[in-house]
């Protein structure tokens, strides 16, 4: 192994260390909150519980050498009860043992469940802060199995922490003490190299787990990617008839996690039989020296079968031992993964001094903006463009000349990189993201639906709707009637992102959410391109009573849609090219002219 591989492995594992240690001062306060006394309570009871367990659990074993020696008539029993009671005695240990340890469950529950709850939440909306920078540059599939897996780890982590690694220590300890004072430090040392040496073993091989397990977690997260990514684009893989080819791709991803998950399963039959060997060399030559010890009359029968006992008391922890760090270690790198998701910084965020924004008549201005998704593309070149209060803006041109781009930077999925985007004087930058988006009603080109009721999705236009309120809105879409003539109305489920319903049929739920909205400022982004010449002039109609009294921004490639528009804007590689109104364009015989002429002609032939 070279130099540098060795440095490159020492710098992984530290990193890694460094890693476990922030995941576990990031769980702190999970455990130990600040203000939520009853979570303190509950942890201090549930390991004051558990202490009492492993109090009786270490007991139990001198019960049983108790009821031995009574047999045999050697010995001192430690209760002057027989050898029945000392038996019933030892049953009832060893059920208080087990009854105490559910008990400890019990309690402790609660917190886990409540850490998992806080945390999962904390992580969904750590997510939907994110940038859409970040989301379009992720996988959907990948980022479900990170939150999954790391959610799934914080239980996990908090019970066997708390409740193994913990509890292991402690009993192994009053084990070696009683072993030492009732016989002799030999026992001792026998006891603590078989630990100290099981230890290093199962240590040192669940390392090496690790890191295929780590391969298995990567191959399990491309497998699932392409699974997902596949169903989401199930009509794409109707269309090229790619069902063979898609299967093939994910048996080749699977195919790789079965390898993976193969030399998982094969490190841990080598991890089993190890630690076999280590912990039964070790009960031999314990049980080797208590032989001889009765044989010499040092030790009584019942002292033979105690520490039997406890060597196999001790054995049961130590052989979860293996398992348990490696699903520790396993959690710490997921959630690891988890923490390092919610320490992912979004690129558009609210100002320290940011406030609401306040619509008092909806003008918006673009002034010198410039902006590129890389640094090395430009998209927008120095465009200025002013909407007066309560006019139609209408934004075309041709395909790729940043015409969505400026609708996404009114939102504010994105920030500009130079020039001001202004709402009635307001810099956007300067309004919080929240009054921002409640002042923008916006219909896309691709509408997506939730895969609930047609009623959930108009709702959500706006919280707390009524039943009536969803039926106008339906009704100012032109899709009431179309609604009610199905056999659910308006509990229709709408499928997967809307598979069950139509393009055009999914753009007018999409516009009837928006209406219900009922905002200030509306953004329609080729809001009629799924829909029908007739349909299309139903929706014209709904939307030009919906536009009265706001400032409308529409981004369209077909021209016939904007005609009516108070100011169209012919955007060109980035650059304005030409504005006016639709006469004093055609008038001007330039490029606007020339799609106009050109899309009827299209018009007409199809026709």
């Amino acid at each position: 192994m070279t130099r540098d591989r060795i440095s490159t492995d020492r710098s992984i594992a530290s990193d890694e260390r460094r890693s476990g240690l922030r995941t576990l001062r990031r769980m702190g306060p999970y455990l130990w909150p600040k203000d939520q006394l009853w979570v303190k309570q509950r942890v201090v009871l549930a390991i004051a519980v558990l202490v009492l367990a492993k109090l009786i659990a270490v007991y139990t074993p001198m019960l049983y050498k108790g009821a031995v020696d009574a047999l045999a008539a050697e010995g001192v029993p430690p209760l002057a009860l027989g050898a029945v009671g000392l038996t019933v005695a030892y049953g009832m240990a060893r059920i208080l043992t087990t009854g105490f340890q559910q008990l400890r469950d019990a309690i402790f529950a609660p917190v886990g469940q409540r850490a998992l709850r806080q945390l999962a939440l904390e992580t969904f909306t750590h997510i939907h802060n994110l940038s859409m920078r970040y989301h379009i540059t992720r996988k959907t599939g990948g980022l479900s199995r990170i939150i999954e897996r790391g959610v799934k780890g914080v239980e996990f982590l908090l019970r066997f922490m708390l409740f193994s690694i913990g509890p292991l220590v402690l009993e192994l300890t009053l084990v070696a003490i009683i072993l030492t004072v009732l016989f002799d430090a030999w026992y001792l040392v026998v006891v603590v190299s078989t630990i100290t040496l099981y230890v290093w073993f199962t240590f040192a091989v669940t390392e090496w787990r690790v890191k295929l397990r780590r391969e298995m977690n990567k191959q399990d997260t491309d497998a699932n990617q392409k699974a997902i990514d596949s169903l989401l684009n199930f009509e794409t893989v109707k269309y090229f008839g790619a069902e063979a080819r898609e299967a093939a791709r994910y048996d080749g991803a699977m195919r790789a996690y079965a390898q993976a998950a193969l030399k998982t399963a094969y490190s841990l039959a080598f991890l089993n039989f190890g630690q076999s060997v280590f912990i039964t060399g070790g009960l031999i030559a314990v049980m080797v020296m208590a032989a001889i010890g009765v044989q010499n009359g040092a030790l009584t029968v019942g002292d033979f079968v105690m520490v039997n006992a406890y060597m196999i008391q001790i054995t049961v922890p130590l052989n979860f031992l293996g398992t348990v760090y490696r699903e520790i270690r396993q959690s710490l790198v997921d959630m690891g993964e988890m923490f390092d998701l919610l320490e992912q910084p979004a690129d558009v965020t609210d100002r320290a001094d940011a406030k609401p924004l306040k619509v008092s008549g909806g003008e918006i201005r673009l002034e010198d903006l410039r902006f590129g998704y890389d640094k090395e593309r430009e998209i927008l070149k120095g465009v200025s463009i002013t909407a007066g209060a309560g006019q139609t803006l209408a934004i075309v041109g041709s395909t790729g000349s940043g015409k969505s781009t400026i609708g996404r930077l009114l939102f504010r999925f994105y920030d500009v990189t130079s020039g001001r985007l202004t709402i009635d004087g307001q810099d956007v930058r300067d309004v919080t993201q929240k009054s921002l988006h409640a002042a923008i009603g916006v219909v896309p080109q691709d509408t997506v639906l939730f895969n609930d009721t047609i009623r959930y999705n108009i709702a959500y236009g706006r919280a707390g709707a009524t039943q009536d309120e969803v039926e106008q809105a339906a009704r100012d879409a032109q899709i009431h009637d179309f609604i009610s003539g199905l056999p659910e109305g308006y509990d229709t489920q709408v499928g997967e992102r809307g598979l069950k319903l139509s393009g055009g049929e999914k753009q007018r739920v999409g516009i009837a959410r928006t209406l219900l909205k009922n905002p200030p400022i509306l953004l329609l982004d080729e809001a009629t391109s799924a829909l029908d010449t007739d349909t299309e002039q139903e929706i014209k109609d709904a939307l030009e009573r919906a536009s009265e009294g706001r400032t409308v921004l529409t981004i369209a490639h077909r021209l016939s849609t904007v005609a009516e528009a108070d100011l169209i804007v012919v955007l060109e590689q980035g650059e304005v090219v030409e504005q006016g109104s639709h006469e004093d364009l055609l008038a001007r015989e330039g490029r606007y002219a020339h799609l106009w002429q050109r899309q009827q002609a299209d018009d007409q032939a199809v026709a």
